[in-house]
């Protein structure tokens, strides 16, 4: 299980290597994704909070990224934070999100990328629900829900 310091060690020494890379031109990933998606994925953007209903969605399954399929969460790490985006306490596994130190709007955050395509997903702070106390606050057009 993931913790804050293991969070702020690889936003400073790097992730482990995912298994695969996808890298597109930003014409080829504005051709494959929505406007929203790829405003938020691939120029770091960020959604209006509660601006869909995934916040309160709690389904088993998996959620993936919207760019490249990368497994990203299970859905039984996901959790009401009340922070108007979805929200998970561990990521599916180790290298699934890649982590950078963010400095921007006059705040100290980890911004989280995927590790496989490096879509911005949002950020991870360290306020949520025991044990990890880890809150990975996604925006919703980033991810997708596994058909599986």
């Amino acid at each position: 299980m993931l913790k804050w310091q293991d969070i702020l060690e690889m936003s400073a020494k790097g992730t482990p290597e995912p298994e695969r890379r996808v890298e597109k031109s930003l014409e080829q990933w504005r051709e494959q994704l929505g406007e929203q998606a790829f405003y938020v994925t691939r120029m770091r953007g960020t959604e209006r909070p509660f601006s869909s209903d995934s916040c309160t969605l709690f389904e088993p399954g998996r959620y993936l990224c919207v760019c490249c399929d990368n497994v990203l969460f299970e859905g039984d790490e996901k959790f009401d934070s009340g922070s108007g985006w979805p929200s998970f306490t561990q990521p599916a596994a180790i290298n699934a999100i890649a982590y950078i130190a963010d400095s921007s709007h006059g705040m100290s955050r980890i911004e989280t990328v995927c590790n496989v395509c490096d879509a911005h997903l949002g950020h991870v702070f360290p306020d949520g629900p025991p044990p990890s106390r880890l809150r990975y606050c996604i925006n919703a057009v980033a991810i997708k829900k596994a058909d599986d």
